[in-house]
Order: structure tokens, then C-alpha cells, then sequence
């Protein structure tokens, strides 16, 4: 990509990896079964140790190679409360706000203990150096869960977004896991207060998303855009006191479904919908 930070996509969602002297730093892991190859991928670019592995939330198919990642590589420093001396040493070190430790090892689907964050944040920002390079772990509360983290590497002047920012559908809000329409939104717009363009535009700060094409600002603005249209629409709509049918019934999404919409798999256009629906009656009650 730029500076020292590459881009690795896969099923699993997309992987930002940073490779200097010090070692690797990887941020997300891809799903379960999936770990051999990002190893693989990741060893075709560097064969220096893994020291870090940061997750930017808590679900699966971003921490589903947490343990052979973390296994592959070795550790600096402390930080694994809980293992032995040898463990601390052959592994490495995985950071996460401490929202995605409870979620792991609270989970109705157990998730190994190799798995877990071993380096917990819990304020707003955690900051690391590593290749030289200054990196800002952002946490940012209640969006598409309630412990995403937002990665900036701001020498290369990338950001890896995890799920926050996707390419290939609308957002999905885990509303189970804390999450809300509006902390997206919220999210998109820090996003986009630490985003510079280049020319006419184009360039300038990269956005690795969780899922879908490479990005830059033009993207996260157009992205952000598109729902606060959809949010505003829904919430005339709750307004008016329509019923959620009937929302449904308006196609409030309709001039974006070509891109973002299905009708398919666990997270429809129909779910979105009413999870912002459900979200928005809550508030104007709330105001009322």
C-alpha cells in the first residue's frame, strides 16, 4: 500500500499488516480455518517475528486465526497475564479493547483461551510505536460493536477500519454486543476528522476496510453520506408514526440496494433496516 503497511484480503475479511525491522504487527486474523493461509500470505512478505496481533472487534471471522498467528510468533515484552514465562516469550502479544476479552470469554461458543487479548485497553486511545512508526488504537464506543477499535498508522498514513467500514454491504449492528446505528455513523465521522486527500481528491490517507476494496476518503464519505440519508429517512418515517411494515413498504434504502442490499444470508437488507428503525423509535421516545 504505502509506507510499510500492506493489505491482505481474504474470505475471512481484511488483514492490515505492518513489516519493519522490529518485527510484524498484524491487525485481525481472518476466520476460523483460515489462519494457514494468512500465515502463509504473511511469510511470502516477511519472515521476521510476529510481535503483535491487534483485533478490532470480537467476531469470528476476525479472530478466527488469533491462536495460530499468535502461536507463530514471539513476544518483547510482557503483557500475557496468565501464561508462563515460555508462553510470554513464544507467542505474540494480541491487543484489544477490553469489551473484546469479555465478549471472547463470555461466548455461548467458547473461543480457545490461546484466542484471547492479552493486552486490554480501556480508555479512549492506546498508543504503540513499533518500526518506527507511531500507531493510535482508537476505541470507539457503541458503533458496530462496543469494543471496536480503529487502527491509524500515522506515518504510513493508513487506517485500518475493521467492521465499521464496509465496501460490500451496509454495516451490520450487533445490537446483542452493544452496538447502534448512530455510534456508525459517529465512527465513520472520527474516521474522517484523521483522513487527508491528495490530489483532486484522490489518495492521500488509505482506508483498509473489514471487508471489500481498498478505500480512501472519497469512499468513507460517500459511505457516510449514504447512511445519514437512509438514518434521516427512517427516522421521518418514525416520526409519522409509521409502523415498521410500513417502513419496509417505503424502500428507504432502495437507491443503494444495488451496491450494499441482499436479500440473503444472516444480515438483510430487511434486518438493517429495522435494526435502525428499532433504534430510531427508541430515541424518539426517549425524546418525548
Amino acid at each position: 500500500m504505502q509506507g510499510n503497511v500492506y493489505m491482505l484480503a481474504g474470505p475471512g475479511g481484511n488483514v492490515a499488516l505492518q513489516v519493519g525491522d522490529d518485527g510484524i504487527l498484524v491487525v485481525d486474523s481472518m476466520g476460523i480455518g483460515t489462519g494457514e493461509q494468512l500465515l502463509g500470505l504473511i511469510r511470502e512478505i516477511s519472515e521476521q517475528p510476529i510481535r503483535f496481533l491487534i483485533n478490532t472487534h470480537a467476531h469470528p471471522d476476525h479472530v478466527g486465526g488469533n491462536t495460530l498467528i499468535a502461536r507463530a510468533g514471539s513476544s518483547i515484552a510482557g503483557g500475557n497475564i496468565g501464561r508462563t514465562i515460555a508462553d510470554v516469550y513464544e507467542s505474540a502479544r494480541i491487543i484489544a479493547h477490553e469489551n473484546v476479552l469479555v465478549a471472547m470469554s463470555t461466548s455461548d461458543d467458547p473461543v480457545p483461551f490461546e484466542a484471547w487479548p492479552t493486552d486490554t485497553y480501556f480508555t479512549d486511545l492506546k498508543d504503540l510505536y513499533f518500526n518506527g512508526e507511531a500507531l493510535q488504537i482508537l476505541h470507539q464506543p457503541a458503533a458496530h460493536t462496543d469494543g471496536d477499535s480503529i487502527v491509524f498508522f500515522r506515518r504510513s498514513d493508513v487506517i485500518a477500519t475493521g467492521d465499521i467500514f464496509l465496501t460490500t454491504s451496509y454495516p451490520y449492528i450487533d445490537r446483542d454486543a452493544g452496538g447502534s446505528f448512530q455510534g456508525i455513523i459517529d465512527a465513520l465521522n472520527r474516521i474522517l476528522r484523521l483522513t487527508v486527500p491528495a490530489d483532486r481528491q484522490e489518495g492521500g490517507t488509505m482506508i483498509i476496510p473489514g471487508h471489500g476494496r481498498l478505500c480512501d476518503e472519497a469512499d468513507l464519505v460517500e459511505y457516510r453520506d449514504m447512511l445519514t440519508i437512509i438514518r434521516d429517512r427512517i427516522r421521518y418515517f418514525v416520526e409519522q408514526e409509521m409502523s415498521l411494515e410500513e417502513v419496509r413498504d417505503a424502500h428507504p434504502t432502495l437507491d443503494y440496494d444495488g451496491r450494499y442490499g441482499t436479500n440473503s444470508g444472516t444480515w438483510t437488507t430487511d434486518r438493517f433496516v429495522e435494526a435502525i428503525y428499532e433504534e430510531l423509535r427508541q430515541s424518539v421516545t426517549d425524546d418525548s
